[in-house]
This record gives C-alpha cells, sequence and structure tokens, in this order.
C-alpha cells in the first residue's frame, strides 16, 4: 500500500506544485504530474530513511513532504530544460 499511497499523493503533490511554480513547461501539465508522482515517491522514500516515518497514508504531512519533493524535481526539469 506504501507505494501507491506515494503515487496518490504524488498525483496531488503535482498539481499543487504546478500551483505554486506556475509557467509553461515543455511537457505541460502531463509531465507536471508525472513529476509529482517522481516526487512523491522520492519525498516518501527520504522521509522514511530520514526516520520521519512512513507516507502510508493520504494525509498533510505526506502531501507536505511531496510537494517538497516535487517542487525540487520540477525546478532541476526547467532547468536542465533550459539547458537543452
Amino acid at each position: 500500500m506504501g507505494v501507491l499511497t506515494w503515487i496518490l499523493v504524488g498525483l496531488v503533490a503535482g498539481l499543487i506544485a504546478k500551483f505554486i511554480m506556475p509557467g509553461r513547461d515543455p511537457g505541460g501539465i502531463i509531465v507536471t504530474i508525472l513529476i509529482g508522482i517522481a516526487g512523491g515517491l522520492v519525498g516518501g522514500f527520504i522521509s522514511s530513511r530520514l526516520g520521519y516515518g512512513d507516507v502510508t497514508e493520504f494525509n498533510i504531512p505526506s502531501i507536505i513532504i511531496a510537494v517538497l519533493g516535487s517542487l525540487v524535481l520540477l525546478f532541476l526539469y526547467r532547468m536542465i530544460k533550459r539547458r537543452g
């Protein structure tokens, strides 16, 4: 259930990250959502390794962790696409 929850939280996180960091992304909203899912997976993995607990529920701390991961990945994605 953990990975499925990370993906669902990541989906919401991707939408929130797009709202926080608006702009034209090379892949549009679909790529932003995929980055959100990846951010949710990365954020959930890192938070569980740092001892903040597993992301096993759809709750506020899980969403915050996923949004932070999504923002970092979205920023990196935009930087890479600008150089390329």
